[in-house]
């Protein structure tokens, strides 16, 4: 798929909601990027990304990463240290079957918005919001440009 087309097709607004709202009640962070590269490895991909906007220093190491390539039809979902000790293999492996289902079908939009609402369950269930919580990275969609080393 051309990522300009997919780029057109998401709402971010809608994204971004389902975001804010799944971070009511938890004290964990979600973040989703749109990368504008062809990725060899989504995985890597997202690994990289979630150091490089600092989710990694979220306070309880409970920050997830929604990381869709479109130019190359892949995707992956990362999540930090806490979050993989709490749900284990599965879950991600469920979040990535139901979010393939949706974006085979063109359901670009769904697909993120069920992801982020799956992954705030499981923030939820682990990770409820405290008292002194605050949202500790920002809830907009980033798109990241292809670069030379990342085409």
């Amino acid at each position: 798929m051309r990522v300009r087309e997919f780029i057109k097709q998401i709402d971010e607004q809608k994204i971004v909601s389902a975001i804010s709202e799944a971070e009511k009640s938890t004290s964990g962070e979600i973040r989703v990027v749109i990368s504008k590269a062809r990725v060899l490895d989504p995985l890597e991909s997202a690994r990289a990304e979630f150091f490089k906007l600092g989710m990694d220093k979220c306070r309880d190491r409970n920050a997830v990463l929604i990381f869709i390539a479109p130019a190359a039809r892949q995707f992956a979902v990362w999540g930090d240290i806490s979050v993989h000790e709490k749900c284990g293999n599965d879950f991600w492996s469920d979040i990535v079957c139901q979010m393939g289902s949706l974006l085979k079908e063109g359901k670009y939009t769904e697909a993120i918005v069920l992801a982020v609402r799956l992954v705030g369950e499981i923030l939820r269930k682990h990770f409820p919001k405290k008292p002194d919580d605050i949202n500790e990275l920002p809830d907009e969609v980033v798109i990241r440009k292809a670069t030379q080393g990342n085409k």
